[in-house]
């Protein structure tokens, strides 16, 4: 039973650090209710792993704390950095190489354009919390960790929405061509014309998570 019940805690415990970016070994056994003594033996299986790292902090008159986070491999694992993304990468590299920087700014623009449009299509034209939800989905199908919550919604017609995603499934890329990003907010906008797409957190800026709000324009 602790054999099939080990590496789901394990992963639970990436998932937590990949959402909230830092935790203490108490936060982490009080939100997944696992006892402190199970949680620092995973934490130690992790940090051999090379999975995560901690820093050491004090935190009043109290003993110091160590506050985990992912690793760059623990990241990763959440991360399009494979041979794939590897190959994804060396090909626009070259590709760059032979029509230049300004072509290949228009190459990438009309590739995530072309997107949009696929998205658009996708995500319909139903109620704005119908469409984000939808926005979701695909962006989950791709890859990437996302979800989005309700913020201060009085009615339909005054919605705003938080979306959020926790990993890059395309952070190769991203690395090498930042203006992917850039993209990918324009998409947004694109996707869902009837709103105000804002760009609040950004995995590119050390932030641990990109995170967007969405909000009707009337």
């Amino acid at each position: 039973m602790a054999t099939t019940q080990q590496p789901s805690t394990k992963q639970d415990i990436l998932q937590h650090l990949l959402k909230q970016g830092q935790a203490t070994a108490q936060e982490l056994a009080t939100d997944l209710d696992i006892s402190p003594q199970a949680i620092r033996r995973h934490l130690k299986d992790l940090e051999a792993e090379n999975l995560i790292i901690y820093q050491t902090v004090q935190v009043g008159m109290g003993r110091p704390q160590h506050v985990y986070q992912l690793s760059r491999e623990g990241r990763d694992r959440y991360s399009n950095s494979d041979s794939y993304g590897k190959f994804t990468v060396s090909l626009l590299d070259t590709l760059a190489e032979t029509v230049g920087q300004e072509q290949m700014k228009f190459i990438l623009r009309k590739q995530w354009e072309r997107k949009a449009l696929l998205y658009r299509d996708r995500v319909g034209n139903g109620s704005l919390q119908e469409r984000v939800t939808n926005l979701v989905e695909l962006r989950k199908a791709e890859g990437f960790m996302a979800e989005c919550h309700p913020t201060e919604t009085t009615n339909e017609r005054n919605s705003r929405f938080i979306l959020t995603e926790h990993n890059c499934a395309i952070s190769s890329v991203a690395e090498s061509f930042p203006s992917v990003c850039e993209h990918e907010l324009e998409m947004f906008a694109t996707v869902l014309p009837d709103c105000i797409v804002e760009r609040t957190h950004w995995l590119i800026d050390g932030e641990h998570r990109c995170g967007y709000i969405v909000r009707s324009r009337e």
